[in-house]
């Protein structure tokens, strides 16, 4: 099926984002844009320096933390991080991913993909960029889907007069020129893409930077009927140190998707018959009222079904939420990097060394 173009493609009904239509009807404010994000970000360091580690044992999911700081102070140490840095907290850029991007798009499924849905994470800049250089439609969250849900960009319906492709390619590009949808757009997504923190390559099990937004993504998109979960393709771009053996077996929650294809700057590896089952639908008796209360799509799904049911969904227990990323200055701290830890050859037994 030949994806139409957006004008005809997207069909908004349902109670619309008045921010998206603000956006939509007047000149997009790029220095409040900007001000917002910083300030979001300080407001993140703030609580991020208010927590100790010791903190998240009451997590529901320790195991993943143990994880995701041994990776992440891998690559901090052996300077395979690349900004924005320190990447603690984050989904990691690192040393090699526009490599990866490019081996990534000689997959046959990203060629014959016609809608991707990218993260909006940083290594996965290059994939955003190549989705619109090979004149596809990309699908990608505003950010923690705090201010809306998705946009569409192409660069036929979306890239300004003289501009470039990059302007389209980070998020205050998209927020800019993007198409804001709504839940009852009708698209269908081909193929997704999914940053990560770690991933394991015998089941395909991922951890990301512990806000579970790609599950809650995966999981609207799959009850609207966007996507197919039990056959769309999905890919993740990591560095070769990323890659692990050591994830529990059977520890994943309901709600975690994992991926089919793993993309290093090196290889690529196919997850076999020993992936974990894909979830399909939100699991509310997971969503905990602190997280339903950051997400405003998830507060209006939930309020439009339970109106439908004539009763009320579960809801998950209490959770202590993570800490988001600190912002540091550039130059500090760590020093860029010059390709030091550049050809991924650490090996997954390596990071464990630090903790």
């Amino acid at each position: 099926m030949l994806l139409p173009s957006l004008a005809t493609m997207l069909i908004l009904r349902g109670e619309p984002n008045p921010r998206a239509l603000a956006m939509a009807s007047a000149a997009f404010d790029a220095p409040s844009y900007e001000a917002d994000r910083l300030a979001r970000d300080a407001e993140a360091m703030a609580a991020m320096q208010g927590e100790a580690d010791a903190a998240f044992a009451g997590l529901r999911t320790p195991w993943k933390w143990v994880i995701r700081k041994r990776i992440w102070d891998y690559m901090e140490e052996k300077d395979i991080a690349r900004q924005p840095r320190p990447v603690h907290h984050r989904i990691p850029n690192f040393v090699g991913a526009d490599e990866a991007a490019a081996r990534l798009g000689d997959l046959p499924e990203f060629q014959a993909a016609r809608c991707v849905k990218v993260n909006p994470d940083t290594p996965q800049r290059p994939v955003r960029q190549m989705v619109l250089e090979r004149d596809k439609v990309l699908l990608t969250p505003q950010p923690r889907l705090r201010t809306g849900f998705f946009s569409t960009v192409s660069v036929k319906d979306n890239l300004p007069a003289g501009g470039t492709i990059a302007d389209l390619t980070n998020s205050k590009g998209v927020a800019e020129h993007g198409t804001p949808i709504g839940l009852d757009a009708k698209y269908a997504v081909d193929l997704v893409v999914v940053g990560s923190t770690a991933v394991c390559p015998s089941t395909g099990a991922r951890v990301g930077k512990g806000e579970g937004f790609a599950e809650l993504e995966w999981g609207i998109l799959s009850l609207m009927g966007n996507l197919d979960a039990a056959s769309t393709l999905v890919v993740t771009t990591v560095h070769d140190c990323q890659v692990v053996d050591d994830m529990p077996g059977g520890a994943l929650t309901k709600h975690d998707v994992p991926v089919d294809v793993i993309v290093t700057p090196t290889r690529v590896i196919r997850v076999g018959e020993g992936r974990a089952p894909k979830p399909s639908g939100v699991y509310w008796d997971l969503l905990s009222p602190q997280k339903l209360a950051q997400i405003r799509v998830l507060q209006t799904l939930k309020q439009r079904l339970e109106a439908e049911r004539g009763a009320p969904l579960p809801s998950g227990p209490d959770e202590k939420l993570p800490p988001l990323a600190e912002r540091g200055p550039r130059g500090r701290g760590k020093p860029r990097g010059r390709g030091r830890g550049g050809r991924g050859r650490g090996r997954t037994s390596e990071p464990s060394a630090s903790l």
